[in-house]
């Protein structure tokens, strides 16, 4: 079988990046389809998604522009109004707080289940042709775009073809881009945890010789034993004590993830079953060949330290959607190659620079050498003491 009719986009990628997009550009006036292996599960409010991200506040205003995120606080999202960083091995912490930077709040802690829900309501009701379940697996350039071959048959001819299907991308690699990986042999193990403290709307990191441990403070729905102790841990382990660790008793579990908070949390109960995903670099060397884009993490998987992994792949969205912006503003070809080319390298460089930094980061501070051991607690320490480099901080984060 075939389907005729050249769209403007098809997205490869259902999740929160690839529904993001199409939604984005479906929204700008255009039609789009969208090629999605499995179909999404529905949100449950009594099965917390152990995928939790620490959404920015540019995001979140690119959501609520497209309808959604007033959907998503509807339904479960915990604002965050301070940060919390401090090192092992000793000296001042480094703390952002949102009424000394004159905002609201910091960000919020949302589920990625509620994300995808509120997108995929958004995307039945402006239009998007949904291909699900379907995979690509063939692509062929055209002179104006490209014709995408799905595995149930069908044929999609677009302007542009957007691969948002993950570090694993089959778009991209039907495009012939490499995306070369680094294993940082290491794993983030996750799971809902309550603590004996309460986490007064903080998200907390302390690092380790191992690796960094991170409570994001989460939603309780009003649970009176929960409310202001519930969290959200994402826990660096080189990979054999992450093994060892999800097998655990949980009181074990738990004893260990007290002494990794340095006591700063009291004692925790867990709340969930634990997970563990493998943590690597990996950057496409380049997000455009030919029509073909790439977003989110099929562009550039991130250590999660900084829980920038789904921002970055959002602010590619957002930088695609000003780009089509502007030449439907000039009566453009929205997908000129001098225009695809210019978003593809400032879209790179950004993301090759937080993938980068990140791991720095986590060299510096995932170590017991003494050099670095003297120095990194008190650098901390001495950003904290400086507003100014506090504010820019906080500001290139939160991507305003």
């Amino acid at each position: 079988m075939s389907r005729r009719g050249t769209l403007d986009a098809v997205v490869a990628g259902g999740g929160v990046v690839g529904a993001t997009a199409a939604l984005a550009l479906a929204r700008a006036g255009l039609q789009v389809a969208l090629v999605e292996a499995r179909p999404t599960a529905p949100w449950q409010r009594q099965a917390r998604d152990l995928r939790v991200y620490a959404f920015a506040p540019d995001n979140a205003e690119l959501l609520r522009g497209l309808g959604v995120w007033e959907k998503v606080c509807a339904a479960r999202a915990q604002p965050y109004r301070g940060m919390r960083v401090w090192d092992a091995a000793g000296g001042d912490p480094l703390v952002f707080d949102a009424d000394a930077l004159g905002q609201p709040q910091l960000g919020w802690i949302v589920e990625n289940a509620v994300l995808v829900e509120a997108l995929w309501q958004a995307l039945l009701a402006a239009g998007v042709r949904l291909h699900c379940p379907a995979r690509v697996e063939g692509l062929e350039p055209l002179d104006d775009g490209v014709r995408l071959r799905l595995d149930d048959g069908l044929q999609l001819e677009a302007h542009l073809a957007i691969a948002a299907d993950g570090g694993q991308s089959a778009l991209r690699q039907l495009a012939g881009i490499a995306a070369p990986q680094h294993d940082y042999h290491q794993r983030g193990l996750v799971a809902f945890v309550a603590s004996g403290a309460p986490h007064r709307d903080t998200c907390w990191q302390r690092f380790l010789p191992t690796g960094p441990v991170a409570l994001l403070p989460f939603a309780a729905d009003g649970d009176p034993a929960l409310t202001g102790h519930l969290g959200s841990i994402v826990w660096t382990l080189p990979e054999a004590e992450a093994q060892r660790l999800l097998q655990a008793p949980p009181a074990e579990f738990e004893r260990a993830l007290s002494v990794a908070f340095g006591g700063e949390l009291g004692d925790f109960a867990l709340q969930s079953q634990r997970a563990a995903f493998p943590l690597r670099r990996q950057l496409a060397e380049t997000q455009v060949a030919g029509r073909v884009l790439l977003v989110g993490d099929a562009a550039h998987v991130m250590h999660p330290l900084a829980g920038q992994g789904v921002n970055h792949g959002l602010r590619d969205v957002a930088a695609l959607l000003a780009l089509v912006r502007a030449a439907q503003a000039q009566g453009m070809d929205i997908a000129a190659p001098a225009r695809l080319a210019r978003w593809a390298r400032n879209r790179r460089s950004e993301n090759a620079l937080g993938a980068y930094a990140f791991e720095a980061i986590n060299r510096v501070f995932s170590n017991d050498a003494l050099l670095p051991t003297l120095l990194r607690g008190h650098a901390l320490g001495l950003a904290g003491r400086m507003p100014p480099l506090m504010r820019a901080l906080w500001r290139h984060a939160a991507g305003i």
